[in-house]
């Protein structure tokens, strides 16, 4: 399958072939008519599968068929991540796959000066990017309002749920509309982000996908027979590393 076959539109198919975006990845493939039809997802996917773009392009597309561009410039999309990291990514692959569309976003996290995510949230966004802590700041001090919200992403569930932010994952899922399309994604399912997948999302469809793993070509894997005896593997790794060193 190539991205043509995706039904996506002539803008971000030239900005798929600008980054060099051959075709699809599974989770791609999968996601992105899924996401177009407007229907919630729950996907099981570990970074590196090509899970933003499957989600950030559909979404963009979207957009751009409500004519977003002329619309009031309400938040329209949030997108919950983890870290400041993994939002400045899905930041910048909304920036490459939305070059030739009109949409805008922010991306806020804590750790900085509020200063600059405030101006940028005071110009008009479609799309919002952000860490749960610093976007209940900012709602509490009135800079951002839910009350628009059409797409709702969670990013990393269960590294959510590793770092104590169920708890506002929650509060912040309460407070977006209730009719929203919402997409969960988890690299595992553990009970805890189950339950909130049960609660929050409406009969989603659910994918699966499994990161390939392969070794890098510039190692060279080896084989070492060793007794199961805990002295005498010290021992053998002893020897591996003086002959290493050597």
């Amino acid at each position: 399958m190539t991205f043509n076959e995706l039904s996506l539109i002539a803008p971000i198919l030239q900005a798929l072939e600008t980054e060099g975006y051959k075709v699809p990845t599974p989770i791609q493939e999968k996601a992105i008519p899924i996401v177009l039809a407007q229907k919630d997802l729950l996907g099981c996917a570990q970074t590196g599968t090509g899970k933003t773009a499957a989600f950030a392009i559909p979404i963009l597309q979207l957009l751009d068929a409500q004519h977003a561009e002329k619309a009031p410039k309400r938040i329209k999309v949030l997108i919950l991540t983890p870290t400041r990291e993994l939002a400045i990514q899905i930041g910048e692959s909304f920036t490459a796959y939305g070059r030739n569309l009109k949409q805008r976003y922010a991306v806020i996290f804590g750790g900085v000066p509020q200063g600059a995510q405030v101006q940028a949230l005071n110009r008009g966004i479609d799309i919002l990017v952000a860490t749960p802590g610093r976007l209940l700041d900012l709602m509490s001090q009135g800079y951002i309002h839910l009350n628009d919200i059409g797409i709702f992403v969670l990013d990393e569930a269960d590294r959510m749920l590793d770092m104590g932010f169920i708890p506002d994952i929650e509060r912040i899922c309460k407070m977006v509309p209730f009719t929203r399309q919402t997409l969960f994604f988890s690299a595992t399912m553990p009970p805890e982000i189950q339950r909130i997948t049960d609660t929050f999302l409406h009969n989603p469809a659910r994918i699966e996908i499994a990161r390939q793993s392969t070794t890098a070509e510039t190692i060279t894997q080896y084989l070492v027979a060793s007794s199961p005896h805990a002295s005498e593997k010290r021992e053998t790794l002893r020897r591996l590393m003086r002959e290493a060193v050597d």
